[in-house]
């Protein structure tokens, strides 16, 4: 049988980066670019009807909020998007272990996502 393995940081990022581009995708987001760095923001330069728009992808751990985020750093990007004319937006993704949320999410196994959708900041 195959040792359980726990995800990486860097896969936890990558799961929550591919839940928020499904959804920008079926929303009608066209990607400019695409960034899957942690650090590196925004994660998401995406074009629809004309506008440009910035999106910062968290992965946020059990039992945080992942619609909480670092203000600090979210209007460091919106004044860098303001230069763009772009829009700016926070993707909080809360990963956690379906059969006991105080366990690490593993490779190949269920987990939860709590995940409310596109935050602006204004």
């Amino acid at each position: 049988m195959e040792e359980r393995r726990a995800l990486t940081k860097q896969e936890l990022h990558n799961l929550a980066m591919n839940i928020v581009g499904r959804e920008l995708q079926a929303d009608g987001f066209e990607f400019m670019a695409v960034n899957s760095k942690p650090k590196k923001n925004p994660q998401f330069v995406c074009l629809k009807e004309k506008q440009l728009h910035f999106i910062v992808v968290r992965n946020i751990e059990y039992p945080s909020d992942p619609s909480v985020y670092d203000d600090k750093l979210m209007q460091k990007v919106k004044q860098h998007a303001a230069k763009f004319e772009a829009k700016t937006y926070y993707a909080g993704v809360g990963l956690s272990n379906a059969a006991n949320r105080e366990l690490p999410v593993y490779l190949n196994e269920d987990y939860i996502v709590e995940y409310q959708g596109l935050i602006e900041i204004t």
